[in-house]
């Protein structure tokens, strides 16, 4: 009668544990997709003209435009602001700054999605006017989208595409074009996103990208196809390997946590290896313009690395103007293409 109450007394408390568990997960995501806004006026001249009147000489607060209704929980948030001005067209006319503020995830959350963020500000300029006159109609519905567009797009693009994914990071990688079609708004400008946070733009050298840019536009042929008129997305003229076949399932992997932070991490990292292992080619190939071995080496590196295609490509633009380490490039392009070691497209 003991072991069968001892029995059912673990059954309990693994239950507990179980619920504990999912309630735990449960209360992560529901803090990591908390989220607030907030819209100052801060006009100079109005403050000037305060602390002038002003006997103590306190700074004038900032006049509160917009604000969510929120109380600020007990857990730590991120926070971005930004003082911005619009741009003066006339010299003499007045023109009053603004603050704007974000809270939403983790204390450094936010911080990966500083470039994001900085766009999205620049984007509010262009809708802001002087008398504030459309702030209902158009600067708190775009504020309040901030969330949504600005931390999700990456979290919704490694959902819908699941498997399919690595398409798009070989993609991004290479600086192939990618044109979306039967799809509606949003999603269109969530790969958009995607492709520009996993691209290695600021990585690497900014005349290797223009180039190489410029390559892949001018192959027309090889821009990369998506379908999303049927259930599953439909891929044409698109290019995957090993390296991003394995970041695909590492991108998979977080989806189980529903942390959007978590996929940019992992973005981040993911364009931190393709760097350091195109470095190291990059040295191979240098020590290759003497070196048979140091030939051998660099071939090997790109037959077991993963991402031989991708790594090819941006150094044979690269190494255009260069004659031997063009050389050398050429003969490794021979070299994999003869053993097979270049993946097919799809």
């Amino acid at each position: 009668m003991l072991t069968a109450q001892t029995s059912l007394q673990e059954s309990i408390d693994d239950e507990e544990k179980e619920t504990e568990s999912e309630e735990g997960l449960l209360e992560e995501r529901r803090r990591q997709i908390t989220s607030y806004y907030s819209f100052y006026l801060y006009d100079t001249s109005r403050c000037l003209q305060q602390e002038a009147d002003s006997d103590d000489g306190s700074p004038a607060t900032a006049e509160t435009l917009s604000l969510e209704d929120f109380s600020l929980p007990e857990y730590a948030l991120g926070c971005y602001y930004c003082l911005f001005q619009q741009e003066k067209t006339d010299s003499n006319s007045h023109h009053p700054e603004y603050v704007i503020c974000f809270l939403g995830g983790s204390e450094k959350g936010l911080e990966l999605f500083r470039l994001e963020l900085d766009k999205y500000t620049e984007g509010l300029k262009n809708k802001v006017d002087p008398e504030i006159c459309n702030l209902e109609s158009c600067i708190k519905p775009y504020l309040h989208s901030w969330f949504e567009d600005c931390v999700l797009p990456i979290q919704r693009t490694v959902q819908l595409f699941q498997e399919q994914l690595a398409f798009l990071l070989h993609a991004a990688l290479s600086y192939t074009p990618v044109e979306v079609k039967e799809s509606d708004d949003r999603t269109k400008k969530d790969v958009d996103r995607f492709l520009s946070a996993a691209s290695l733009l600021g990585l690497v050298q900014e005349g290797t990208m223009t180039s190489l840019c410029m390559a892949m536009t001018e192959e027309q042929h090889k821009s990369v196809i998506i379908n999303c008129s049927g259930p599953v997305p439909q891929f044409y003229n698109a290019g995957r390997n090993k390296f991003c076949e394995d970041w695909m399932q590492a991108f998979l992997n977080c989806a189980e946590r529903g942390n959007p932070f978590l996929f940019r991490q992992k973005l981040e990292s993911f364009k931190l290896k393709a760097t350091q292992d195109m470095n190291n080619l990059k040295r191979f190939i240098r020590q290759a313009e003497m070196s048979h071995y140091a030939l051998f080496k660099c071939y090997m590196f790109l037959k077991n690395c993963g991402n031989g295609d991708v790594l090819l490509k941006i150094v044979k633009v690269e190494y255009a103007e260069m004659p031997e380490a063009d050389n050398v490039v050429k003969v490794l392009e021979e070299f994999m293409y003869e053993e097979a070691a270049l993946p097919p497209v799809s």
